[in-house]
């Protein structure tokens, strides 16, 4: 360790696979519910930023060339709890429930997580390399899950956190 000690804060990436077209009648209620959920996570204790097509929109589908019906979620958060409390203790809670109306269900992981310095916003690129590392080795400090998650100060030093800091 150099002896410093460095503010990190939680980058989270998800994907999902919609059922039928964004604009499509099956995803009209999912859609309706997008604007007051985002206001929830934009509002929450410990949200630092997230990725949205449109400041005016946010009902816009983020394009990517990751493949069609796919969704993108990518925020950063200033903890592992803030981000707990936003997804399991919001009506954001209701929603997710409800996901198999609206996504297919997925073999593979869909949702990763790391740690990034305070300040540093990653690119969608490193968000999707993460779930690739995830899916590849499994949870480590450079990828993980609630499930098998990671303190900050195991990625703190990690060259990717080192990196980001430049």
């Amino acid at each position: 360790m150099d002896g410093s000690l460095s503010v990190m804060h939680l980058a989270q990436l998800n994907i999902a696979h919609l059922r039928a077209p964004i604009d499509g009648p099956e995803l009209a209620e999912f859609v309706a519910l997008l604007e007051p959920i985002n206001t929830i996570a934009d509002e929450a204790p410990g949200f630092v930023w997230r990725l949205k097509e449109s400041q005016q929109d946010p009902t816009a589908t983020v394009i990517h060339d990751y493949g069609d019906h796919l969704l993108v979620n990518f925020s950063v958060w200033e903890s592992l709890e803030t981000l707990w409390n936003y997804a399991y203790r919001s009506a954001h809670l209701g929603v997710l429930r409800r996901r198999r109306e609206w996504f297919l269900r997925m073999a593979e992981p869909y949702m990763v997580m790391w740690w990034v310095p305070e300040g540093h916003i990653p690119t969608l690129a490193q968000g999707m390399e993460r779930l690739e590392r995830l899916k590849a080795h499994g949870p480590s400090p450079e990828a993980f899950t609630f499930k098998d998650s990671y303190d900050s100060s195991e990625a703190a030093n990690l060259p990717a956190a080192a990196e980001a800091r430049k």
